[in-house]
């Protein structure tokens, strides 16, 4: 289980174990879950060129959040968008992956009940971001 810094209202996140898998992307996505899965492999692939891919763990947040992460130990982004070229964990380059994708098709479903779904997971993912140990470096990336 991960957590962050010991605010009053830590939020956790826990890994889902292999034999919840399966049921992960459609609970949270519906019948959008392959968009949303691929969608965040397409935004790390973009963020670490020398990804090739990989395992990823899918996470659910004790605030009804959740996002995926690559089991990775720490992943090298670069972002010329806003200049950043930096290493963060494996966990957090998810967050900023997860973030990415969120951000994105929640403008792409602007004006469907489902982009309000995805602007919800965003909110939720940004508020356990905002309490990881590399908060810094996530904002720093998807600014």
């Amino acid at each position: 289980m991960k957590s962050s810094n010991n605010h009053a209202h830590t939020i956790l996140g826990t890994v889902v174990p292999e034999d919840q898998r399966l049921n992960f992307l459609p609970r949270h996505f519906g019948t959008h879950m392959m968009l949303v899965e691929r969608q965040v492999y397409h935004h790390f692939a973009n963020l670490c060129p020398q990804y090739l891919g990989g395992y990823w763990h899918f996470y659910e947040l004790s605030n009804g959040g959740c996002y995926l992460a690559p089991d990775r130990d720490r992943c090298t982004l670069s972002h010329a968008g806003n200049s950043v070229d930096t290493t963060v964990s494996g966990d957090a380059a998810g967050i900023i992956a997860t973030l990415y994708t969120f951000s994105h098709l929640a403008f792409h479903f602007e004006h469907d009940p489902y982009g309000e779904r995805l602007s919800t997971h965003f909110d939720l993912l940004r508020a356990y971001a905002s309490q990881h140990a590399e908060a810094g470096l996530i904002y720093r990336v998807i600014d």
